[in-house]
């Protein structure tokens, strides 16, 4: 049989057709508002490809499995603390990209065609609208059943910590009870951006079974350097990251992305992708060479 239907068959086929042929036409063709974003492609996985929740369950429920053996050992510790001994447990965990999930504000960024600035972010905090990440609640509360404290260790600021425990509160996160588990940015003299003091806060009264982030500066200071540099501390860092460091996967933002670009967050937008583009190592057909 042919594959091409009778042409009296096709026109009326069309006439019958061509209203919904319309709307399926308007409905696929862009807004006139659409632009290139970068985010664009970051933002949909996050939100709504099941690879994404299939990640983050994947790497959560990895961590849980690795946890009773943590506990059982009392000289195992993810800073390798060498007083660990008979401290009480800890787990330090990151929480932008790690325990919740702000991809409802990044594709605002794409769909409003804006960059990220701290106003519409602290408007974004302020709406206490983060989701927990897929699998992030039944570790942490398997974690808390075991006495073990979660502290987050997170890059929001003090200034925040109020909207953000209320956020986190109405979604089931272990909240600490009389302890303060929320180590906020500036929250004390020297609590920067840079993780390492807050890290050794926890350190000092507890020991560190486990870290979980979504970039490497949540498990080391080492993350600010060079990509050589970097790649050189994660060769020597990389037993922990299938023993006791858990990373989730974040395409949206990090330090993977700035390290491209200097850190030079001044550049402008198109500055900053051509030096991204220059860091590639592509492989390309003679035909375009």
């Amino acid at each position: 049989m042919s594959r091409r239907a009778p042409v009296a068959v096709t026109l009326a086929a069309a006439a019958l057709l061509s209203p919904l042929t319309a709307v399926a036409q308007d409905a696929a063709a862009p807004s006139a508002e659409t632009k290139p974003n970068d985010l664009l492609n970051a933002a949909l996985w996050m939100q709504e490809s099941v690879e994404y929740k299939a990640n983050a369950v994947g790497i959560f429920a990895f961590a849980k499995a690795r946890l009773d053996a943590a506990l059982t050992d009392k000289g195992a510790s993810a800073l390798d603390q060498s007083d660990a001994g008979d401290k009480p447990p800890a787990i330090i965990i990151d929480l932008d990209e790690t325990a919740i999930d702000n991809s409802a504000y990044e594709s605002g960024l794409v769909t409003t065609n804006a960059d990220y600035s701290s106003k519409t972010w602290a408007e974004w905090v302020d709406a206490k609208q983060a989701k927990a990440v897929p699998g992030v609640l039944d570790y942490l509360g398997y974690a808390d059943g075991k006495g073990v404290k979660i502290f987050y260790v997170s890059n929001r600021t003090a200034d925040q910590e109020e909207a953000t425990r209320a956020n986190m509160q109405a979604l089931g996160f272990p909240m600490g009870g009389n302890v303060d588990t929320f180590l906020m940015n500036k929250e004390k003299d020297g609590w920067g951006s840079d993780k390492e003091a807050r890290r050794q806060f926890v350190a000092n009264e507890y020991r560190v079974v486990a870290m979980v982030g979504d970039n490497y500066g949540d498990f080391t200071k080492a993350a600010g350097g060079t990509a050589p540099e970097r790649m050189a501390a994660f060769e020597k860092d990389q037993a922990h990251f299938t023993k006791d460091w858990f990373m989730l996967a974040n395409p949206t933002y990090g330090s993977w992305e700035s390290t491209a670009f200097g850190n030079d967050y001044k550049l402008s937008a198109d500055q900053k992708r051509a030096m991204k583009q220059d860091a590639l190592e592509p492989w390309t057909p003679k035909a375009a060479q």
